[in-house]
């Protein structure tokens, strides 16, 4: 198993290695981790990781994660690459052993947006006269050749995957799973503990330019007596501070900082609603936590958001960009107790159809297919 990303990073992509593997582990299958999270990993217990340092010159750390990813690969049934798909590729070709990838968005335009491309996923397929993308694009195709499953987890990126050239019969989609919440303490005992009072909003995860969380901070100046909690951190901090000053809402937004998985959860939990403001997104693990949590989610309808949120149902999903559509959505949580509790039984009923032992199930199949040949 290859994973660009390992706990104690955050995020969904990256408690998905250890999850999936130790779910491989239990059921008496042999797991190898390879990962480029550096040397501070934490162990998923059943199972070895092989963590690779990120602090050597990109030259050296490419081709020691080639060496790494090859070693590992001697001997076994197949590959299961959820990152450095590159590696994974040459290691298939090199070993003679079948290719499983997983994809949770487009690598090529991942890459792009962090060397500075300012347009959207839709624009990115179109064709470029940048070298830059036009390699991106030919490294993606080279990686994705050897693979004998495509596994996403949306019919939007799906889509997309049939467009580079991947025959539709080799792609399956198949959603990020719901995790285990611990939902032993009553919610208001929580809230308590956890020092909410009145109507909150709770975003959580990486602070990235793709969240928008400035927009959910000016939607809230538009929701009177309401509060925001911001748990997580990354780049894009300072945005949402200028963002906070700008409105003057520093009484009524806490940025909280990063916190272990479960206790983001529990915040989500503990939230009249769960806001996901992004301009783009593929399957964000975001929302399918906030439903496993019981927690509406009010969200951008880009990407693969809508193929989660069912607006009315157990979310609301606005335009993107819409600031006023987004206070609205909020505003109608906060008066619209009835309607509320709806949506919060909606979610808990929606979350079932992401069960992470039907998920894994899923990708699991998808392996001992390629394995077999």
């Amino acid at each position: 198993m290859v994973s660009g990303i390992w706990p104690p990073d955050i995020g969904g992509p990256a408690s998905h290695g250890p999850e999936f593997g130790r779910f491989l582990a239990e059921r008496g299958h042999g797991v190898l981790a390879v990962t480029a999270a550096g040397g501070r990993v934490v162990e998923a217990g059943p199972f070895p990781v092989r963590a690779l340092p990120r602090d050597r010159p990109l030259p050296v750390r490419l081709s020691a994660a080639a060496v790494a990813v090859v070693s590992a690969a001697r001997g076994r049934d197949v590959i299961y690459s959820a990152g450095l798909y590159t590696r994974s590729s040459l290691a298939s070709r090199l070993c003679s052993v079948p290719l499983v990838v997983k994809l949770a968005a487009d690598p090529a335009y991942e890459r792009a947006r962090r060397a500075g491309f300012g347009g959207s996923l839709e624009d990115f397929q179109l064709d470029h006269p940048s070298p830059r993308i036009r390699w991106l694009k030919r490294q993606r195709a080279i990686a994705l050749s050897r693979a004998a499953r495509v596994v996403v987890p949306s019919r939007y990126l799906a889509d997309f995957v049939t467009g580079w050239g991947v025959p539709s019969a080799k792609i399956e989609v198949v959603p990020n799973p719901a995790p285990t919440v611990d939902s032993t303490e009553p919610r208001q005992e929580l809230r308590r503990r956890l020092g909410v009072s009145g109507p909150t909003f709770v975003f959580a995860g990486r602070f990235v330019r793709q969240k928008n969380l400035p927009l959910a901070v000016e939607a809230l100046g538009h929701v009177d007596g309401a509060s925001l909690v911001l748990v997580g951190e990354g780049p894009e901090a300072g945005a949402v501070n200028d963002a906070i000053d700008r409105t003057g809402l520093g009484k009524r937004v806490s940025v909280r900082g990063s916190v272990a998985r479960d206790l983001a959860i529990q915040w989500m939990r503990a939230a009249d609603a769960v806001v996901l403001p992004s301009d783009w997104e593929n399957f964000p693990h975001a929302a399918v936590e906030a439903l496993a949590a019981g927690t509406p989610v009010i969200a951008t309808a880009v990407g693969g958001v809508p193929e989660i949120v069912d607006s009315g149902v157990n979310g609301i999903l606005t335009h993107r960009g819409d600031i006023e559509g987004f206070a609205s959505a909020m505003a109608s949580i906060v008066r619209q107790e009835e309607f509320a509790d709806r949506l919060r039984d909606g979610a808990l009923e929606t979350s079932r159809s992401y069960s992470a032992q039907r998920v894994y199930g899923m990708i699991a199949d998808e392996l001992t297919r390629a394995a077999d040949g």
